[in-house]
């Protein structure tokens, strides 16, 4: 029996090396014996984690470069293959052929090329120009784009450096070395290749057999070690653990619990490995299979008629130059970001009375993503995950599904990213773009047949969708930017995908029960065996307002009751409004509470309307929720941004990141709170806004085996903005402007 499965094995390893061979002869690589192992290092290509074929290098999947995103709805820009496009914005990200420019200057350099291998791109993104130097950018033949130039993280003999590339003189312009702690992001390479690493190891390997596991079915996940200061010291590591992937897709349903393989990712020699929990049983695979395919009985059937937005006219919308957006009243720059997901950039709204283009934001995305997990056990503590900073949130952004991830309407925007050897790679169909109509009602009034006025005035509710879905291992993030037509933005988070769930020895809730142990489940029972473990999700979002100008001011407007004299009048009490001019940071740090109500602007204290209401933007809270950890423990340390739900921040290039530029083991001294600690004056600055939308997740068995999406969201939205309402003139629908759609015979 145990030399079948040292057969299996060998197999195994042997199929891997000679798939790693195959790789590096097809990509024209240097020769694998040439190079440390900490630098064999799969393609993105070939990465499952890249969701794309070994072909990837030229162009994702089976799609050719001259069949790029062609979309006959958007004819242009999109039809132009990749590696042809230029940029057209100063705030256009890298195309493929920048990327593989800075890649030839980087590997061509003394810094690099005397190295005897080549280190790891953690990251190579657009290096914005200064702020000043976008607006004052116009588009025209007398107006060429800024110096074009990319930053780059790269960690050399333990050490992060940030690189700056001169595209024009093809020269490294800047080289710091990033004081802080932690380290940048992870490549998808060597997410990749560390779940491999235990199986080197034959005390992981006789661990998964006693568990009655087979090697071939082993399904293993990367998962990031956060800063306890033991074993992290020193040097860049992760925890590997593992499941069966045995009779169903589902295998975060199936987890070998206790078994855990910390691997040095540097070297990707497996450090140690800790098996507890021996004696919990796999869970079974029946039931966990959420494809369509599987679902047995009248649940496939199809119990709605399928549903469409057709627009025979086209979108409303224009795309122009492939990043710079026009709807309505809306202009926007939209882009791909391997952290962040998608930058919103520069958006600005036109007046319906002037004619004016006004700016509202200058730039917004999503910042970090904080989730602990609320066991303190061996095997669980540390799952304290910071999403954007230690997996890259768009790294994790999967190809959007046509028609169930965005309507048939949608236009979608690829990314272009490059591999851990700086070789540019394309993410087709990243994010998406649509108009929605969902009944709603813009704006409407009837009035009662006791006024003798025969009024019935509706408008219908349009809205503009930008969306893109993280598939962060098991969990699945949608992230909404919705505008519309009066000027409002709503971000929406939404939490979809496969909870992370833990083995036990129990199969019902009466067996932990009688055990006397319900306390130590840390969780909901979800099926036999299986626990759904506590969570909490919180999701920063940085906000550069730019309200008619870069300087603004927070205000916080607070409800405070007042009391009437006696004989003042039949009331006993009212409400009144009280401003407040937060003057420095520690001024704008809210919590948010229902009995301490407050609305929260945004204001420019130099633009006011006809009668002297300074012009603003105010952020909307709505259900959210507020981290209950101990603030000195490790975990809240790192994810200190949480602390409050609103921070406001004077701009600063230098800090974008809520989690820190370097969260991978970061200890928590370059976070929001950490800067914000030093109170800097605020008052009519350019100012940035922070928002935290927060989830506490308690699962339950409807849960099982995939979860339905739970959604969250915050408003941006106009205060004093406008002279009156801005869809005032809005036309109705009228039955003559609408197309006519039959339903097929069944």
């Amino acid at each position: 029996m145990e030399s079948r499965h040292l057969l299996r094995f060998l197999i195994l390893v042997l199929g891997c090396l000679l798939f790693l061979l195959l790789l590096r002869s097809s990509t024209n690589l240097p020769p694998l014996e040439a190079i440390p192992i900490k630098d064999q290092l799969l393609h993105c290509g070939s990465s499952p984690w890249c969701g794309s074929s070994s072909s990837s290098r030229k162009m994702q999947g089976s799609r050719t470069p001259s069949s790029a995103n062609i979309n006959p709805l958007f004819p242009g820009f999109e039809a132009i293959p990749h590696e042809k496009r230029t940029p057209k914005h100063p705030l256009d990200p890298l195309t493929l052929q920048e990327i593989e420019k800075v890649r030839s200057i980087l590997y061509a350099s003394p810094l690099l090329s005397t190295r005897p291998s080549p280190p790891q791109i953690h990251s190579m993104v657009l290096e914005e120009p200064d702020k000043a130097e976008v607006l004052s950018w116009k588009k025209g033949s007398n107006s060429p784009l800024p110096t074009r130039k990319a930053s780059v993280l790269v960690v050399m003999e333990g050490k992060t450096h940030r690189l700056t590339v001169d595209l024009q003189s093809s020269m490294i312009a800047g080289d710091q070395v990033i004081s802080t702690s932690g380290y940048p992001t992870m490549t998808m390479e060597e997410m990749n290749l560390a779940t491999f690493a235990p199986l080197k190891d034959p005390q992981f390997n006789a661990s998964v057999r006693r568990r009655g596991v087979e090697l071939g079915d082993l399904a293993c996940l990367p998962v990031s070690a956060g800063w306890y200061g033991r074993e992290e010291a020193g040097k860049r590591v992760i925890k590997v653990q593992c499941y069966s992937a045995k009779d169903t897709a589902n295998f975060y349903m199936r987890p070998i619990e206790g078994l855990t393989a910390l691997v040095d990712l540097d070297t990707m020699r497996t450090l140690w490995v800790r098996d507890v929990d021996k004696e919990v049983p796999i869970p079974k695979a029946e039931g966990t299979d959420y494809r369509a395919g599987a679902q047995p009985g009248p649940g496939r059937n199809r119990q709605l008629n399928p549903i469409s937005l057709e627009q025979p006219k086209g979108p409303s919308f224009e795309v122009v130059d492939g990043h710079q957006v026009k709807w309505g009243a809306w202009e926007f720059h939209l882009k791909p970001d391997s952290r962040a997901g998608v930058i919103v950039s520069q958006s600005s709204f036109r007046d319906p009375d002037t004619g004016e283009l006004r700016r509202v934001m200058y730039k917004g995305f999503t910042s970090e993503l904080f989730v602990p997990y609320m066991d303190p056990t061996d095997a669980w503590y540390f799952k304290t995950y910071m999403d954007a900073g230690e997996y890259g949130f768009g790294l994790q952004a999967m190809p959007l599904d046509p028609l169930n991830d965005c309507p048939r309407n949608a236009w979608y925007m690829d990314g272009v990213f490059p591999a851990a050897d700086g070789r540019p790679y394309v993410r087709p169909n990243m994010a998406c773009m649509f108009e929605r109509y969902a009944g709603d009602i813009a704006w409407r009034h009837s009035e009662s047949p006791i006024t003798g006025l025969p009024i019935r005035e509706a408008r219908p509710k349009v809205t503009l969708v930008v969306r893109m879905a993280a598939s962060v291992a098991n969990y699945d993030y949608i992230v909404d930017w919705e505008f519309q037509t009066d000027g409002l933005i709503r971000i929406k988070v939404g939490l979809s995908g496969i909870l992370m769930a833990k083995g036990t020895e129990y199969t019902s809730v009466d067996q932990a029960h009688q055990a006397k142990n319900e306390e130590h489940l840390y969780g909901t029972m979800l099926s036999e065996n299986l626990i759904g473990v506590i969570h909490d999700h919180y999701v920063t979002f940085y906000l550069d307002m730019d309200v008619d100008g870069p300087d603004n001011s927070f205000v916080k407007v607070k409800m405070v009751r007042q009391d009437t004299g006696p004989g003042e009048s039949p009331r006993t009490s009212f409400l009144k409004a009280v401003r407040e001019v937060a003057r420095t940071e520690k001024d704008a740090q809210v919590k948010l509470s229902l009995y301490q109500p407050y609305e929260f602007h945004v204001m420019n204290p130099s633009k006011k309307t006809r009668v002297g209401n300074p012009v603003g933007y105010k952020v909307v809270p709505a259900a959210t929720a507020a981290s209950l950890l101990d603030g000195s423990d490790p975990p809240q340390q790192r994810g200190a941004f949480t602390n409050n739900q609103i921070w406001v921040t004077p701009y600063n290039r230098n800090e974008e990141w809520a989690g820190g530029l370097l969260a991978y083991q970061s200890e928590g001294d370059d976070t929001l709170a950490v800067w914000s600690q030093r109170d800097r004056s605020i008052e009519d600055k350019d100012i940035v806004l922070w928002y935290t939308l927060g989830f506490h997740h308690i699962p339950c068995q409807e849960d099982f085996p995939i979860m339905p999406t739970v959604s969250a969201s915050f408003d941006l939205k106009p205060v004093n903005f406008f002279e009156s309402n801005p869809i005032l003139r809005t036309l109705p629908n009228y039955e003559k402007d609408l197309p006519t759609c039959a339903a097929s015979a069944s």
